[in-house]
């Protein structure tokens, strides 16, 4: 009996720690759909004020967008993000762009100007601690969270199936999005994100001196 009840202890080890190591998501190392949003607090916008997930709490949906002023595939999405929010700003979802790179041509004083020449009618948020990208798990830019009214995470990767915006057939977060509103559950809820690295700051390592 003892021995019975060692091996079913050591099965129950094994698999827990197998699930331990599987990823959160398919394409997502840290959330899954159906976990709760990561909420931040006070982030800068270009337009002078700060914003908090909570600022969107009358919100249906939300849409945050992790994206930057100098990766092309994010400069190919600026339109696209343009009408997306004009379409569904109307039915109560909020857009939210999110930049984390520090190199000079993604801070905020650039940032200012790219909103202004593009007209950006949404927030567009700058995060120097880079905190917010690493809790959504974002790897890339441009990457889409669709959020719902619970701020479940529902969908999440790619705006669509052509990063370029030449020829799209499937525009995964206007399906999510419609779903959602409709009160019904996203069939596609993670796609492949496709656009440049987030430039993430490197950790230097230091050195330990040894005592002679």
């Amino acid at each position: 009996m003892a021995t019975t009840r060692l091996l079913l202890l050591m099965m129950l080890v094994t698999l827990l720690s197998q699930m331990s190591s599987l990823p959160a998501g398919k394409y997502n190392a840290t959330l899954s759909p159906g976990d709760d949003a990561p909420a931040w607090e006070s982030l800068a916008g270009v337009d002078g004020k700060d914003y908090s997930l909570s600022d969107f709490e009358s919100s249906k949906a939300v849409v945050v967008v992790f994206t930057c002023n100098s990766c092309p595939y994010a400069v190919d999405v600026e339109d696209r993000l343009l009408n997306l929010h004009k379409k569904y700003s109307k039915q109560g979802v909020a857009l939210v762009a999110i930049n984390v790179n520090k190199v000079e041509a993604d801070l905020l004083p650039a940032m200012k100007e790219k909103a202004k020449d593009k007209g950006f009618q949404f927030p567009y948020l700058f995060d120097e601690t880079q905190k917010i990208a690493k809790d959504f798990g974002a790897k890339r830019t441009p990457e889409f969270f669709v959020l719902d009214q619970d701020r479940k995470v529902v969908y999440m990767g790619a705006l669509d199936d052509s990063p370029e915006g030449k020829k799209i057939d499937k525009r995964y977060v206007e399906v999510a999005l419609d779903r959602t509103l409709a009160g019904n559950k996203v069939e596609l809820a993670e796609t492949i994100p496709v656009g440049c690295a987030v430039r993430f700051e490197r950790t230097r390592r230091t050195r330990k001196v040894r005592k002679r």
